[in-house]
């Protein structure tokens, strides 16, 4: 998604996430180590991208847009309608 497309909030938020989560990478220890930012921190920082995502989530509900971030192949078809299949997985002794 363009930024040129996000509101103010969505931009904010999606700004604010990537700063949190570049701290996260720039300040990754190895095993074994000490991590430099205090236990208390890192709670919040993870509280905080919850919210973000939370309130991601909000945002896009309220404007339509669909939730599926996963990526697909460009000449994979779209699916508009899904099928319920249901399965017996009884086994031989149940029979």
């Amino acid at each position: 998604m363009s930024d040129q497309s996000l509101t103010k909030e969505e931009l904010i938020l999606s700004k604010v996430k990537q700063a949190l989560t570049l701290v996260i990478k720039d300040t990754a220890t190895q095993p074994g180590l000490k991590h430099p930012l205090a236990d208390n921190t890192i709670i919040n920082m993870r509280e905080c991208l919850g919210l973000i995502s939370e309130r991601e989530q909000e945002l896009a509900t309220l404007a339509g847009k669909e939730l599926n971030m996963r990526p697909h192949f460009i000449d994979e078809p779209v699916k508009k309608d899904s099928v319920v299949v249901e399965f017996d997985f009884k086994t031989d002794q149940d029979r």
